[in-house]
Parts: C-alpha cells; structure tokens; sequence
C-alpha cells in the first residue's frame, strides 16, 4: 500500500474536468501537496494508507473557486457608499476615502478581513488588484490562501506611488521578491483605460512578455466609459488596447458590460479572458455582460466578486447562481448558461484567465489540491438529483465546511486555521470608527 499525507473520502467529488463529470463515493488521496488520485473508496481503502483520513461522506468536494477580481482591502469600505452611479461612487466617495484612509495598515488589516470571508466561502485563489500588493501578498500567505497580486498603474499619485515609473519599479519589486513562490503570483494591474494612459500601457505590454505575466485591466465597464473614449479620441477602449499591443491571451478584462457583436467576436479571436462581475454590475447598474454569446463565440469568462465596496460581499457561490440566472435572462435562453458552465467559470475558467490552469482549477491528479469541501446534508438541500445543479442553483456559502490550499487544510469544519475571530472583528470595528467619525464631507458613515 501506497502511504501518503491525507486521504478525503466523499459522498460526491465534481472534478470539473471532464466537463459535467460527477463521482458518486470518490476519495481524493493527497500527497506534498498535490492530488495523487482520485478513486472509488473501496478502492482507495486499499490502494492508500494516509497519515490522515478526513469523513466527508456527506459532502460535496469541488475545486477550489477562483475569484478573478477583487480590491480586497476595500472590505473595510463594505457598505459605505452604497446605491450611487458608479462614477459618484468613485469620484465622490471611494477616491477621496482612499486617499485619507488607504496605507500599509489599511491594506493589511482590509485583506485580512477579505481572505477571512473567502476562505470561509471556499475561496482558494483571489486574484487582487489594489494599492501596497505587498501588504496583499503578505496576507495571503499568512492565510494560506492562494493569490495574484497586482502590480498596479493608475494616473494620478497614491500612496502606493506617486508617477508611471513609481508604479511599474514597485510592482516589479514585488514581482522579484514573490518568484517562483508556491502561492503568490502577480500581474500587470493597469487600473482602466481611462486612468492609464498610452505610453504607461505600451511599457506595461512590453513588460508583460518579458515576465510573462497577465494584465488585469478595467475594460468597457459602463456605457459612459465607451461613449467618452470614443468621443474624446474616436476609439473605443477595446480598440485602444488592440492598437497598444495588449490584446491577447495575457489580457483578463473586467467587466465587458458594453460589447458589440465584432468586439465579442475579437475577444475570442484574441484569447482574451472575461472576469464578469455580475452582482456588481447589477448594484451599480453598470451594464450586462453578453457572457451567453461571449462563451457561445469561443471566449473564456471566469467570475469575480470585484470588491465588497460594490458588491457587498466575496461570495463566489452566490456570483455563480446570479451568472447563470442573468445570463439565460440577458440571452433570452434558458440554456445559454447550464450549471456545470457556471461552476467552470468559477474553477477551471479563472484557473485559465491567470494562466494557471495546469496548476489549479479542476481536480486531477498532479495538480495541485485546493479543494473545497461544502456539506449537503442539511434538509434544505434535498432531494439531491444533480450535485452540480444543486451546488450552483441552492447551495449557500454556510455550506463549506472544509478548504485546502496545495495541500493545507485551511478551513477546518468551519474554523480558519490560526486566526483569532475576535481580533478581526474588533480591528475591523475600529476602522469603521474611524472612517465613519472623519469630518470629510465626503465620506458616508
């Protein structure tokens, strides 16, 4: 018999790959890290024996889910500005909170809070996007939860940096220290196009291909935002980039609300990802996302809360019921988005959209074993006919149980491995107490 690390025995394992797959009384043996098999229990009974054998023979065990976008520090901005357009959102609230609040401890203490709800939704990889990526990096390994930061470049000076050369020479700095890490990885973060300009997106191209990195950009977000860049320079922001050199399989862009039949058709041809947003979109009426004819045309869309200033929370399962629901209402179809896609673009698709899908995002052996463990069990939940329609149409995040990370058990029964509740908590009171009690006229309580 062959003895190795951890062997998890399930009522059902969704491997994701291949497409739809569901096995009945699977067991996933564990070994460094990585899925060594996954096999019939009886079989792995006595194939194995493992140092440590976990009972999840009432559970579903799913890949980890994979949140491609997110400002996880903007957590201690949840519910601050809530139920304003999106450019008041930004302009009148979140930018000038940002600019009195955001520092090292502000990042720090705000990607606690968020790898903490995450976690305990069966968040095993996030992919970030926001100042101090440091901070973010730090935290995530802290947690032990998978992460690509983001080497950020915006147009105007922060705290993080105060020019182009200051962003890109910091990003990089992070880039080195975090090489070859086993759960860190960063990415080109150009915030949008209409806060970057042409020379700073033609260097951060270039470099891209030299790190071999993704860029992870803000793209066609909003009607007004496509509608102002082609007034002011007769392009359309997809356009723009394509001139600039950054459409390709690098690119993840965000949102995509505001798409014409041949953009669609251009992102696919390009290998562009789409990381859609949808509860976001739907709370700051920003648009639809036609991810029906996006899928339909060849492209790969993944899912992303975006942060939980705008959503207002990290939930990826609850994200994948609204995308699969908004997608048959905005195709008018019924089946544009099954319940097995929706489940792909949380797993395998985001995998794919960071370059890491020979890595993470399906359960395989060889691959690296983040895997989420969600208890179905509960009355609620029955009768159970198709786990995979049952996970994405019904299951909440109450329901994970148990998370790995290469490996590590994380989440254990509900518990975040080493964090102490009552300390995030009172931290996160305490900046509430101090956003909400600032004299900006600006700033909501």
């Amino acid at each position: 018999m062959q003895h190795i690390d951890q062997l998890i025995h399930a009522q059902y394992v969704i491997p994701v790959e291949p497409a739809g797959s569901v096995l009945a009384v699977h067991s996933i043996a564990i070994d460094q890290g990585r899925i060594a098999a996954i096999v019939p229990t009886a079989e792995a009974r006595q194939r194995f024996t493992a140092a440590r054998e976990i009972d999840c023979r009432q559970h579903t065990v799913i890949p980890g889910l994979i949140n491609t976008h997110t400002h996880a520090a903007m957590s201690l901005f949840r519910g601050m500005a809530d139920d304003r357009p999106l450019q008041t959102w930004l302009k009148e609230h979140i930018w000038p909170a940002e600019a009195r609040f955001v520092d090292r401890a502000f990042v720090r203490d705000g990607t606690r809070l968020a790898a903490y709800e995450m976690l305990r939704g069966g968040v095993t990889c996030f992919n970030d996007m926001y100042f101090f990526p440091d901070e973010v990096a730090a935290v995530a390994t802290e947690f032990g939860i998978r992460a690509m930061v983001g080497m950020i470049v915006i147009g105007f000076p922060t705290a993080w940096a105060q020019d182009t050369r200051g962003y890109l020479q910091k990003g990089q700095e992070v880039h080195d220290h975090y090489r070859g890490h086993p759960i860190i990885h960063t990415a080109f973060a150009p915030h949008a196009p209409y806060t970057v300009d042409d020379a700073a997106l033609r260097q951060i191209a270039t470099l891209a291909e030299e790190l071999d990195v993704p860029i992870h950009i803000h793209l066609h977000e909003t009607a007004h935002e496509v509608e102002s860049a082609f007034a002011e320079t007769g392009e359309r922001p997809l356009a723009r980039l394509a001139r600039l050199g950054l459409c390709s399989d690098r690119l993840l862009a965000v949102h995509m609300t505001q798409l014409s039949t041949a953009e669609i058709e251009q992102v696919a041809r390009s290998g562009i990802s789409v990381a859609h947003c949808p509860e976001s979109n739907l709370k700051l009426a920003s648009g639809l996302c036609p991810v029906g004819a996006l899928i339909a045309a060849g492209a790969n869309c993944a899912l992303g809360t975006d942060g939980a200033a705008s959503n207002n929370d990290l939930d990826l399962l609850s994200e994948m019921r609204t995308a699969a629901l908004l997608a048959k209402a905005v195709a008018n179809d019924p089946c544009a988005v099954p319940a097995a896609t929706a489940l792909q673009m949380a797993t395998l698709n985001g995998a794919r959209a960071l370059g890491l899908e020979h890595e993470i995002g399906s359960l395989k052996a060889g691959k690296q074993a983040d895997l989420v463990a969600l208890d179905l069990s509960d009355p609620r939940l029955h009768p159970l006919y198709d786990p995979i329609s049952q996970l994405v149409y019904a299951t909440q995040r109450e329901a994970v149980t148990d998370v790995w990370v290469a490996g590590r058990h994380v989440v254990q029964r509900g518990v975040v491995a080493g964090i102490d509740v009552e300390q995030l908590r009172s931290t996160t009171i305490r900046w509430r107490d101090l956003i909400a009690g600032s004299d900006s006229p600006r700033v909501d309580p």
